[in-house]
């Protein structure tokens, strides 16, 4: 087995003491992501409000991979909070900020405080594809699918 890649972190001031994103566990997929706002000034979401919410994180994605944002189940379950655009994608070439773009769906205002677990950031391999225009949509190649497009493969 190679080693796994390396994933660069630096904190900005405005996180110098929140911990830097780890496993939880052996077989965990994904680093916890904190809120990086301030102490004295949690971030209050009403019901169906979205908002953008630092991390102080700056990351370098290991080229050949993307850092994929997702949801935490619990924060879902126990406030209505998910990641609104999900998995959100973090190039390998993104230098800025990393921040987290949550809804509410609960049924309540929820305050998102300074250090809360707010979503995980999974790495993951990538391939770009060599691009190849086709003038005739034949050259594209029959299937048994065909143009069927949502639910055309079944109801469950």
């Amino acid at each position: 087995m190679s080693d796994p890649p390396k994933l660069k972190i630096t904190r900005l001031a405005h996180a110098s003491e929140l911990p830097i994103p780890a496993y939880k566990s052996t077989g965990a997929a994904g680093l916890d992501l904190s809120a990086a706002v301030p102490a004295d000034a949690p971030l209050l979401v009403a019901p169906g409000a979205r908002t953008l919410v630092a991390t102080g994180l700056v990351v370098a994605i290991p080229p050949g991979h993307e850092g994929q944002v997702r949801p935490r189940s619990g924060l879902a379950l126990e406030h209505g909070l998910t990641v609104l655009n999900t998995p959100g994608t973090i190039d390998s070439d993104y230098r800025g900020e990393l921040k987290v773009l949550l809804i509410n769906h609960g049924a309540r205002e929820t305050s998102v405080v300074r250090g809360m677990r707010i979503a995980q950031l999974v790495i993951a391999p990538v391939v770009q594809a060599s691009i190849v225009e086709m003038v005739d949509e034949a050259e594209l190649g029959a299937t048994e699918r065909g143009a069927g497009g949502f639910g055309s493969t079944g109801s469950n």
